[in-house]
């Protein structure tokens, strides 16, 4: 049987990582063999206190390192055929993955990305100036990397792990997401994207990322159109 992995990278999420364990523990993901596995980036909420209770494999950083740095731990660690990942908040739902896993199984892609701006599926109403930034950053992606995406900051992404085992990875923080987008275009990847759901959250409920990460996102992306 194929095995998937689920890369859950954890940042002082008490109020929301057992929730989102039990979405995913009651979602099958096509029938793959599940391998979860979190990544605590130094949680000191009381997070670390639900691990004790918990079947499957914890990674720790002792300092925040961010997002990226989280994955990179975790990618190092992943031993499924098909690599995941998903936050530890409620913005995403699981069962979403399914249409991902499929396009991977039934190979017609090497990766896919949930897409939460394609007007398809529910989509709690960003905050504009995400939204702008959200559309912005997609836009210099597509016209860096002549394609057409259009959720290029997704967390919903769905990886061959061959693939991406053989991409490295130096961000650290949320510049993560356009590294690892304009990597796997520039290597080629067979990249489709399909419409999931999102429920956004607001910074009173614990979303991290700021408009600074965009400035971040922009350098990364035309760092890389030229480096590897």
């Amino acid at each position: 049987m194929k095995r998937i992995t689920i890369l859950i990278p954890v940042y002082n999420e008490v109020n929301t990582l057992e929730k989102i364990l039990k979405k995913v523990e009651n979602t099958d993901f096509c029938g793959l063999e599940k391998e979860i596995i979190l990544i605590d980036d130094c949680s000191t909420d009381g997070t670390k206190e639900i691990y004790k209770s918990l079947p499957y494999k914890v990674l720790f950083h002792n300092v925040n390192k961010g997002k990226g740095a989280a994955l990179k731990t975790g990618f190092k660690e992943a031993t499924g055929d098909i690599t995941i990942i998903q936050d530890a908040d409620l913005e995403y739902e699981p069962q979403d993955y399914n249409d991902l896993i499929k396009l991977i199984l039934d190979d017609k892609a090497d990766v896919v990305y949930g897409s939460r701006l394609t007007g398809v599926k529910p989509s709690r109403a960003f905050m504009f100036h995400h939204y702008v930034g959200n559309k912005f950053l997609t836009f210099i992606t597509n016209l860096l990397y002549c394609t057409t995406l259009t959720d290029m900051e997704t967390c919903y992404k769905c990886f061959r792990t061959d693939f991406i085992k053989g991409i490295t990875i130096r961000s650290d923080r949320f510049d993560f997401e356009p590294e690892i987008t304009a990597k796997i275009l520039k290597k080629g990847a067979r990249l489709y994207e399909l419409p999931i759901s999102y429920y956004g959250r607001e910074y009173n409920e614990g979303k991290k990322i700021t408009w600074k990460d965009g400035f971040c996102a922009i350098w990364t992306l035309i760092k890389y159109r030229f480096v590897d």
